[in-house]
């Protein structure tokens, strides 16, 4: 009974080999992986740069008095046009004269004293140490007049340059302090455009000698456009760049000078698009700047980008050289050159001659067109 078991079980667990090696595996297709992508833009190469501008006036200044008082007169509006020397506010000048006119009697005391100081001394009537007391007494005097004839003087605060009232910080009858700002002016006939550059742009501008360096931003055309002024550039002059990167930007702050319209206005606060033409002053060797998810390392842990050829929409491996991080993404030094398509996420899934799909432009992750400016 017990062999009859055996031999029963045996013949069951062949017949479940014999059917098992009958069965073939089913056929499976690769299925097309969706993924994120961006396009690493050629027009880089060119040396072109465009970056977001802001206006701001060549001439400004905020006006304080430097003496405490009470606003007596302001005759000025905000969008006032001023010349150099136009009564911009006064202050109730009342104190003020009552300390010069007793600045002045103590002057004038103490200038008769000096004076026939100067005769008793010669005769010997006084000691030299009481006209030397008179001396300093008299000195003291015209110091102390000259100091509040001066105060006097403060109450009036006048237009430094030509210009206009950009705006109006108080009104009469208030009470103001020492440097507290009063008025702004700013003379909008020059203008100033600022913009920031970023870190890898100075990096690719190839290292010049000072003297060349200044002849070389004078042949750089850079030019202002304006979304409302479509097809019309205005040139733009260099003034300065900053030599210390915003600690949190990590750009610098370029400043060009840019002469008022003549048909029009541009007012401090406006924004312009600035465009300007590298091409013979940046390195051959481009930085481009991808998404942090885009670089993974290889089995060796060295980074790589997985990049999509568009012919048969499949992806592989491309071993790459990284820089800095800059934001949100990091900078590639080698290994990418302009067109070239790069996974930006699920690059974890991804295996050498993967079909893949690319995710609709309005789902994906990369920059849009006016910002791929930034990318280097």
């Amino acid at each position: 009974m017990r062999g009859t078991f055996i031999i029963a079980c045996g013949l069951l667990v062949a017949g479940i080999l014999i059917g098992c090696a009958e069965q073939q595996p089913p056929q499976t297709e690769a299925v097309a992986r969706p993924v994120k992508t961006m396009l690493i833009a050629g027009a880089d190469a060119t040396g072109v740069r465009s970056f977001p501008a802001r206006i701001a006036a060549a001439a400004r200044a905020d006006l304080a008095f430097r003496v405490p008082g009470t606003v007596q007169e302001l005759p000025i509006k905000e969008g006032d046009p001023v010349k150099q020397g136009d009564l911009v506010a006064r202050l109730d000048p009342t104190d003020y004269q009552i300390v010069v006119d007793d600045r002045q009697a103590t002057f004038d005391k103490a200038q008769k004293n000096f004076g026939r100081g100067k005769e008793l001394v010669s005769s010997g009537a006084i000691s030299r140490s009481d006209f030397d007391r008179l001396e300093a007494e008299f000195k003291n005097a015209r110091a102390g007049l000259s100091t509040a004839t001066q105060d006097l003087a403060y109450t009036e605060l006048r237009a430094p340059f030509e210009g206009m009232i950009a705006s109006r910080l108080v009104d009469r009858f208030e009470e103001v302090q020492a440097k507290q700002p009063i008025a702004v002016i700013q003379n909008v006939e020059m203008l100033e455009v600022k913009f920031d550059v970023p870190e890898s742009i100075i990096r690719s501008i190839r290292g010049r000698g000072a003297k060349e360096s200044a002849a070389a931003r004078d042949r750089v055309k850079v030019f202002a456009t304006f979304q409302d002024q479509p097809g019309r550039e205005y040139p733009l002059t260099y003034k300065e760049v900053s030599t210390k990167a915003d600690a949190k930007t990590q750009t610098f702050e370029a400043t060009y000078l840019m002469k008022q319209w003549e048909d029009g206005t541009v007012l401090p606060g406006m924004t312009a698009s600035v465009t300007v033409d590298l091409a013979g002053y940046v390195d051959s060797a481009i930085a481009f700047t991808v998404p942090v998810s885009a670089v993974v390392g290889d089995f060796k842990l060295d980074p790589q980008v997985w990049t999509v050829d568009e012919a048969s929409m499949t992806v592989s491996p491309q071993p790459v050289k990284v820089g800095r991080l800059v934001g949100d993404g990091i900078e590639v030094l080698e290994g990418l050159k302009p067109g070239a398509r790069v996974v930006t996420a699920g690059t974890a899934f991804l295996v050498e001659g993967m079909p893949v799909i690319l995710m609709p432009e309005l789902e994906q992750a990369s920059p849009r067109p006016d910002d791929l400016k930034y990318q280097l």
